[in-house]
């Protein structure tokens, strides 16, 4: 897993203590290394005697440093009044997602003099941040121990990997949507244009013939994935030829996505695939998932887009679930089920071996599906889509609750309005898909929209305002 770059340029003004500048920006550093995220630090440290941005004559090293190391995100820590003009440049030509903070500041000192004005200089960055058509993140003006500047960081930064997981994004399609899937169309010209998302289409007869071409030759690789299903799963339903193709599936598709830079695949899993191999893919998508290779059905590249941004806004420590949102709880009016035919991580899976079985829909039976309950929970539902050009991503949050056996890989959600969610997924531009995760990650995703041109947050809980008192730490005595 790559680390994100962030670049650390802490900001001072020559008219406040330079002192108390400098002792904050080790303060600040050593405080967001305790954090323990998965980041690795860019600072300033060697362009001036201090590592911090107030000289002028400083900004083409500071820009050639941050470009060379190819940073993801910039960080202004305010440690005292800071430098405007110089953040803005900066932030400017390195065309990242930027963060602004300032440690609140302790009273005068007895004498009436003031040595930092955090808060006063957010105002002015803010500003010309403004001018220079920087969007950024700011946390509100507080301790650096406080909650809110952990709580505001940490958020950034997931939202900062989003972007930088959305901005690469390249994904395997295997073979058209099913046909009978009107819901599924894309405009992978638009994704392009519009967002830079590549796609790169391969046919089934190519996935069949790769998948032949592993399961012929003993294979590392092959092995792995053999034992990763015998130890995992209770296989008694299937034959060791069976295993075998399942296993040569997934590692044909890993194969394949690789060699393709891709970092999700969408395939077409009904019905040509048993026809033409003999297997459904539910369980080799269920396996890549889990390694952070997410699988959508029904060649939904809407989909496999928000998995990885679902994926990503966990700095990719949590497997997603791509899942259809199908029927009403029977008696809560409030829970609905999540539920795909068997390619839910076998991760979340509530028995220690569920069970590989022969598909239960379709008539051939070909074997290949993940099926049991996962595990309940917290869970964030989202959704990226759009037509006519516009586009959007639906955020809400669930919780698991108890609810009746049904086949294939499900968990019932409980949420806060049922009425409300499906107005909108049905007004649209939404449909059934949904990605699932095991985390609060809608303001993440909700910030991470602010540095993506042409998508628009679509939160139905929290609402936005909820999200936005949130992000100020209105909840938390500051």
């Amino acid at each position: 897993m790559d680390k994100l770059k962030l670049g650390f340029a802490p900001t001072r003004r020559f008219v406040f203590s330079k002192e108390d500048a400098y002792k904050y920006k080790e303060i600040i550093k050593e405080k967001i290394q305790r954090f323990g995220l998965n980041i690795e630090i860019v600072d300033l440290e060697g362009i001036n005697e201090e590592g911090l941005l107030f000289d002028r004559s400083d900004e083409a090293a500071v820009i050639k440093r941050f470009r060379f190391e190819e940073v993801d995100a910039l960080f202004f820590p305010h440690c005292n009044f800071g430098t405007e003009d110089l953040v803005a440049k900066i932030a400017k030509a390195v065309d990242k997602p930027v963060l602004i903070w300032g440690p609140r500041d302790e009273a005068p000192l007895e004498n009436g003099m003031r040595l930092r004005d955090t808060q006063c200089g957010m105002f002015a960055t803010g500003k010309v941040l403004r001018r220079f058509n920087v969007p950024f993140t700011y946390i509100t003006n507080s301790t650096v121990d406080s909650q809110v500047f952990e709580r505001g960081f940490k958020n950034f930064v997931a939202a900062a990997n989003v972007v930088k997981h959305f901005k690469r994004l390249r994904i395997l399609q295997i073979s058209t949507r099913p046909a009978d899937f009107w819901s599924v169309m894309c405009n992978e010209g638009e994704l392009l244009e519009k967002f830079g998302i590549q796609i790169f289409p391969m046919t089934l007869a190519e996935m069949k013939q790769r998948t032949l071409k592993v399961e012929k030759n003993d294979s590392a690789e092959l092995d792995e994935a053999i034992s990763y299903i015998k130890a995992s799963l209770d296989w008694t339903a299937v034959n060791e030829e069976q295993v075998r193709r399942i296993a040569s599936l997934k590692v044909a598709m890993k194969q394949l996505a690789v060699e393709t830079g891709s970092s999700a695949i969408a395939i077409q899993c009904w019905s040509t695939l048993q026809d033409i191999i003999g297997i459904m893919p539910c369980l080799a998508n269920a396996i890549l998932t889990d390694e952070q290779m997410p699988v959508t059905c029904e060649t939904d590249i809407h989909g496999a887009i928000t998995s990885i941004m679902a994926q990503a806004a966990t700095l990719n420590t949590v497997p997603t679930f791509f899942a259809d949102i199908t029927i009403r709880h029977p008696e809560n009016p409030n829970g609905e089920l999540l539920f795909h035919c068997g390619n839910f991580p076998v991760s979340l899976s509530k028995e220690e071996k569920p069970k590989l079985e022969k598909h239960f829909l379709f008539e051939d039976h070909s074997p290949g599906t993940h099926e049991g309950e996962i595990k309940g929970g917290d869970m964030t539902i989202a959704r990226f889509d759009g037509d006519h050009g516009e586009y959007s991503i639906f955020l809400g949050k669930a919780k698991g609750m108890e609810g009746p056996y049904t086949r294939g890989s499900y968990v019932w959600m409980e949420v806060n309005d049922w009425p409300l969610w499906e107005e909108k997924l049905v007004k649209g531009p939404y449909i059934h898909h949904s990605t699932g995760v095991h985390a609060n990650i809608v303001p993440v995703l909700y910030e991470a929209c602010r540095y993506i041109p042409g998508l628009t947050p679509d939160p139905v809980d929290p609402t936005e305002a909820e999200i936005q008192a949130w992000l100020r730490g209105s909840d938390i005595n500051q």
